[in-house]
């Protein structure tokens, strides 16, 4: 064993170069057998795999950010455009006001409503329009095809109307070819169905004859339309009157606000004198 030893470390230098070439000889062979060829081409799709994969999550990566751009521009776009068509659609409708020959709009404050609450008993409009505009409490409020409601209260940009189809609204009328008069309210229900009351049994109403706000109102100025005569049913000494409104809430966006019908010495003197209340 001590003889082996000696020998190797005497001769470990040749020894070495031997196990080098036999190395070298050991991968010459094996670079021609299939199992390398495969297995640096495996090596090879893998490379490949993993930087398709890179690839693509970086492609990921900016097409999201691309995306969230893309999509930015687009809320930026959709809302100039739903601006441009909000302000189309309002002044097509405040040109259709002003063209309107029925009413000398020149006379009037326009607004367009910007507020509205709707239901089968409390309803209320907002407009545009305050006292810098002129607007007071107990104008008019209309449009060219009919009475919309009253101002109840206003601050210096806004007012709140109470529209026509409300409970605790009410306003004299008088039709246009028999001249029956009596009392417009509302009952709830319909939005577009009100009731003239206090029409006396021997007046001479038809159906389809339109009525309008009468010079008996308080508040509104005269000869504004409000609707039609759907139904007339006797009672003992009134007729039951239905009639259809001639504005359409559900559609309403621009208004005209009349100037105030100031008859300080005529509400006084109208006066239920029981109650300070003055008739419509």
């Amino acid at each position: 064993m001590r003889k082996f030893f000696s020998f190797f470390i005497n001769y470990n230098t040749y020894l070495l170069f031997v196990v080098y070439c036999s190395i070298a000889l050991l991968f010459m062979k094996l670079q021609n057998d299939d199992f390398v060829t495969k297995l640096r081409n495996s090596g090879m799709e893998f490379t490949a795999l993993m930087s398709e994969k890179l690839g693509s999550y970086s492609y990921l990566l900016n097409l999201q950010k691309e995306n969230d751009r893309l999509m930015q521009v687009n809320t930026d776009l959709l809302s100039r455009v739903l601006s441009l068509e909000t302000a189309a659609t309002d002044e097509r409708n405040r040109q259709k006001i002003l063209a309107d020959t029925t009413i000398n709009a020149s006379k009037f404050t326009l607004a367009r409503v910007v507020e509205r609450r709707f239901s089968d008993r409390e309803n209320m409009l907002v407009i545009d329009a305050g006292w810098r505009n002129g607007i007071k409490k107990d104008m008019t409020v209309l449009t060219p095809e009919g009475l919309v409601g009253r101002v109840t209260s206003v601050t210096e940009h806004y007012a709140r109307v109470m529209p026509l189809i409300h409970p605790d609204f009410k306003v004299s009328v008088v039709s246009d070819k028999s001249n029956s008069m009596g009392i417009l309210s509302w009952n709830g229900g319909r939005e577009f169905i009100a009731h003239v009351e206090h029409v006396p049994i021997s007046s001479h109403l038809a159906l389809n004859e339109q009525m309008v706000t009468s010079d008996f109102s308080t508040f509104s100025i005269r000869g504004v339309p409000v609707g039609r005569v759907v139904s007339i049913k006797p009672d003992k000494l009134f007729y039951t009157v239905e009639v259809r409104l001639a504005v359409d809430f559900s559609s309403l966006s621009q208004v005209l606000v009349a100037p105030l019908k100031a008859e300080p010495e005529k509400v006084e003197i109208s006066s239920d004198n029981s109650t300070g209340e003055p008739f419509f």
